[in-house]
């Protein structure tokens, strides 16, 4: 089994820091990923613009609309994993409220404003009958829940969140701040030997910080395997 440690770097970096503050490479990752998630909320925010001309018109094309709403849903689904994917690699600090809040669920927010306005009008179209009033609601709610849902993040990260697994880390490792993952791995692992990492499949394994897993592979989940045998073996030696 091949274990390739990532070097870190020669400059002398806190280790709090490190976690807080990530690398100039992954920087522009998160800006990259931020700037192409705004473009495509744009481009949703567009599409409902469009959508709401096109309401305002008799007779009014049905069809339009819907698609309308469906390249809708699929820029503000997309551009919200980007965002939440940044978020991962540099998150906000929960002691600051509101950034915390709005930076965790823009995506949310963005779905309401794509989304919503288009909702009520339809009910309030005169141009429309019933049936019509029905189908490009549901399309309309079905986008804003589908969106509201994706974008949402339930278990927001923070920088306070990524301190705190940095430490529970060097409390179960000796006060040591390394662990191991693989490329299609979800979580990091204190042992190199766990059975979820070290099988037949797998070819390569990572060994590195917390703060390494994070940016490179946007892991910042431990092993619950790893952490048992880890409380464990620390009983057993107290």
């Amino acid at each position: 089994m091949k274990i390739t440690k990532i070097n870190q770097s020669k400059k002398s970096i806190n280790p709090d820091e490190q976690n807080l503050y990530p690398s100039k490479a992954s920087r522009s990752r998160v800006i990259r990923f931020r700037m192409i998630a705004v473009f495509l909320w744009l481009l949703a925010i567009g599409c409902e613009i469009w959508a709401i001309v096109i309401l305002q018109k008799p007779p009014i094309n049905m069809t339009s609309i819907i698609i309308l709403l469906a390249v809708g849903l699929v820029t503000v689904v997309i551009g919200s994993l980007l965002w939440k994917k940044a978020n991962r690699i540099n998150p906000a600090s929960s002691k600051e409220k509101w950034k915390f809040f709005i930076q965790n669920q823009l995506g949310v927010i963005i779905s309401v404003i794509a989304f919503l306005p288009l909702f009520i009008l339809i009910f309030k179209n005169e141009n429309l009958d019933k049936k019509q009033k029905q189908i490009l609601a549901s399309v309309a709610g079905g986008a804003l829940v589908i969106a509201g849902l994706t974008s949402a993040d339930f278990d927001p990260p923070s920088q306070e969140k990524y301190l705190k697994q940095s430490q529970e880390v060097k409390d179960l490792n000796e006060g040591v701040d390394y662990v191991y993952w693989t490329r299609s791995g979800k979580s990091y692992h204190l042992y190199s030997e766990c059975s979820y990492i070290n099988t037949h499949r797998t070819h390569e394994i990572f060994e590195g910080t917390v703060a390494q897993a994070k940016e490179l592979k946007n892991i910042v989940d431990l092993c619950d395997r790893c952490q048992s045998k880890a409380k464990k073996r620390k009983n057993q030696e107290n």
